[in-house]
């Protein structure tokens, strides 16, 4: 504001009008005094309202006019003043609220992930209810292939459940793989690396069928067809167990191979070749499988098909009876010595063993588990010793009381439930029955 009175009354330095750095209006008046603390300068100090007796009406006007203006202009400097600090209060605050929003969202989330590695279907349901997660299968797809925090054995529970939903969320998971241009081979580490193949037959031939027509869709030509792909995977899945499991003393070598795949291509025969290079990728190179973390035990036993007390008879040359908590689930029976032990005493895979009823002079409510037709063979398992070394087991039977006779139907009928055999060997054969027919048609 560089407004001055009269000029000739300038040119006299009658008075003058100047503007500090803050605005502040200043008219100084030689020989004059009009405060006590700037009596020396002569200066008219800011709010005086004195208008020297000498000014002209129209000076006096101006003058009037410049106070005007000045207050105008303070007032709005202080509005100014006032709404950017009420923008910075609220930038503040939003700040701090959408602080707080983040971490209530990365606390649920963080629940939900939990959820899901205790029970899959809560887990999901509850990243749902709090919008956390489109109800969709797409968006539930992307969250179980991002899998961030995700135990790798619920994704493949998930995954692997009939449910129309669940199939359909199982086909989006597949379509997020790209295998354009990998070999089978590659293709299968790729696909097993981002779950645990559950161990239920039904579930492993809904994964596999996905995997084979998504392989297919991205290799077009390589096979004849899906089925030629979902046998071949699944004899190298075999072969991953059969070259690099210790227990497999009779290793199957690559003209094995190359003839037990005979006739699965529509009919016709793979490429030599082709089948040579997957047996010697898999030979040099096992298939990793995601191992989950520590709290990958807890989640088995947070599920279980059926828990509760029963009598163990010992294995030893002393047979004694010890009573034991056990846990069956994951076609596994688990016993611990006390229901807060975080490890188990023992682990009996069910994988091919049979159960029956039997009696017993000592103890009611018996039912055995065994492996039908080796009478003598020791079945797999392990067991924890008072030293707390892991050793094999020596039972060839296990023979379980259980408190009363409904509770001996219920085990025996979950136990059955659980039972499993090697389902590759048997999805292989139905598939390799399957393409022979077509054949034939």
């Amino acid at each position: 504001m560089k407004t001055s009175l009269n000029k000739e009354l300038v040119r006299k330095k009658e008075f003058l009008v100047v503007e500090d750095l803050d605005m502040t209006l200043v008219i100084i008046f030689p020989d004059t005094c009009f405060c006590s603390s700037c009596r020396m300068m002569g200066i008219l100090c800011r709010g005086s309202r004195r208008v020297p007796s000498d000014l002209t009406a129209e000076e006096r006007q101006e003058l009037e006019n410049i106070r005007r203006r000045k207050q105008e202009l303070l007032a709005d400097i202080q509005r100014l003043k006032d709404e950017i600090a009420e923008v910075a209060n609220e930038i503040e605050n939003l700040g701090s609220t959408e602080e707080r929003k983040n971490m209530q969202r990365n606390k649920q989330v963080a629940m939900g992930r939990k959820k899901f590695n205790m029970d899959p279907k809560k887990g999901i349901q509850f990243l749902i209810e709090n919008d956390l997660l489109k109800n969709t299968c797409e968006d539930i797809a992307q969250f179980l292939y991002k899998g961030e925090g995700l135990n790798k054995t619920a994704i493949g529970d998930y995954l692997g459940e009939r449910d129309e939903f669940n199939i359909q969320v199982l086909h989006a998971f597949v379509e997020l793989h790209e295998f354009t241009d990998l070999n089978l081979v590659q293709a299968l580490r790729q696909f097993l690396w981002s779950f645990r193949l559950p161990g239920e037959a039904q579930k492993i031939d809904r994964m596999m069928e996905a995997f084979a027509q998504r392989y297919c869709q991205c290799n077009h030509g390589v096979f004849q067809s899906t089925d030629t792909c979902y046998v071949l995977s699944f004899a190298i899945i075999m072969l991953n167990t059969s070259l690099h499991n210790p227990n497999v003393k009779d290793k199957p070598t690559v003209e094995r191979f190359i003839a037990m795949n005979r006739g699965i291509n529509d009919g016709g025969d793979l490429p030599e070749e082709l089948l040579r290079n997957l047996y010697e990728s898999i030979k040099n190179e096992p298939f990793k499988i995601p191992e989950d973390d520590g709290n990958d035990l807890t989640h088995t036993f947070f599920n279980p098909d059926r828990e509760g007390w029963l009598l163990k008879l010992g294995g030893g040359r002393v047979k004694t009876w010890k009573r034991r908590w056990f846990i069956l689930t994951d076609n596994c029976l688990y016993y611990f010595e006390y229901t807060t032990d975080k490890e188990p005493r023992g682990i009996i895979p069910l994988e091919n063993l049979s159960i029956r009823e039997v009696e017993d002079s000592k103890k009611p409510n018996c039912f055995e588990l065994y492996i039908p037709d080796n009478k003598d063979q020791v079945i797999k398992a392990c067991k924890t010793e008072a030293d707390g070394r892991v050793v094999e087991g020596n039972h060839t039977v296990y023979r379980i009381s259980a408190p009363t006779p409904e509770e001996k139907e219920d085990w025996i009928k979950c136990i059955k439930a659980a039972i499993s055999r090697d389902p590759f060997y048997e999805m292989l054969a139905a598939r390799k029955k399957k393409v022979s027919s077509t054949k034939r048609h």
